[in-house]
């Protein structure tokens, strides 16, 4: 507490290397963590690269379109092992909440073929405060997946920070933002019984640090490092680190 009152009372420059530290301890904090819950005998790990293209046209004053084409590769980055494409309409409720329903079509490569449908409803936030901006996004997804029974249903939100530095890099922000994703259900393969869909509990986690150019208005990039954690449903409840770059595209018509 007392730290936290120190960095109040400092200007705004110390206050943002407070911020600054405070984001890189959580960091370590998750990391920690995330190798306590992990059996190393269990636990896989990958490196991959992740390059996902973020496109948002406004329709009217008050509706929004919304495309995005994501590819993963995995395997250090030898193969395709995941893309996803994404669509969706928002409504802007005012400056700062919107409410969004979206399709999104999901097709995984590795160990094998397997491909998901999903239906989302999303609620956004957004704010400019003068040292930071944030984001917050909570989805709801109902998931139709390949081999399996019925609808699994996924709570996922997600929290971003962004700080600007303009006396740094000019048009350039660190960002950071964490992720987390809970299955509300699980699914079976039909009669069988034999579960190859998600069982309800935590399924992942994704924290991301790095920093954010923007080149004009309309067109901006994120580029850093993104740990995923993953339950694979085995003994451990994280089973699958993946150390992912990372390299957001941002297309705002």
């Amino acid at each position: 507490m007392a730290e936290s009152n120190l960095c109040e009372k400092r200007g705004s420059g110390s206050r943002l290397k407070c911020l600054l530290i405070g984001m890189a301890a959580w960091g370590l904090v998750a990391g920690i963590g995330s190798e306590a819950l992990a059996d190393g005998s269990t636990l896989s790990n990958d490196f991959r690269l992740w390059s996902p293209v973020f496109l948002t046209v406004p329709l009217s004053t008050s509706f929004i379109g919304y495309a995005e084409v994501n590819p993963r590769l995995g395997e250090d980055v030898s193969n395709l092992n995941q893309l996803i494409l994404r669509t969706a309409i928002g409504y802007k409720l005012n400056d700062h909440w919107s409410v969004w329903q979206g399709y999104a079509w999901n097709t995984v490569y590795q160990p094998e073929f397997n491909d998901e449908h999903r239906v989302y409803q999303q609620l956004s936030y957004k704010e400019t405060f003068p040292l930071i901006k944030i984001m917050s996004r909570s989805r709801l997804e109902e998931r139709w997946i390949d081999h399996t029974g019925g609808t699994a249903f996924r709570a996922r939100t997600m929290l971003r920070v962004d700080v600007p530095l303009p006396k740094m890099i000019p048009n350039t922000s660190f960002v950071v933002f964490d992720e987390i994703f809970f299955n509300l259900n699980g699914i079976s393969n039909g009669s069988s019984g034999q579960r190859f869909g998600p069982e309800a509990g935590f399924d992942q986690n994704r924290f991301f640090v790095g920093f954010n150019y923007e080149f004009m208005k309309q067109f901006n990039v994120d580029l850093g490092y993104q740990m995923q954690i993953i339950n694979t449903r085995r003994d451990q409840l994280v089973n699958q680190i993946n150390n992912t770059i990372m390299i957001n595209l941002f297309i705002n018509l």
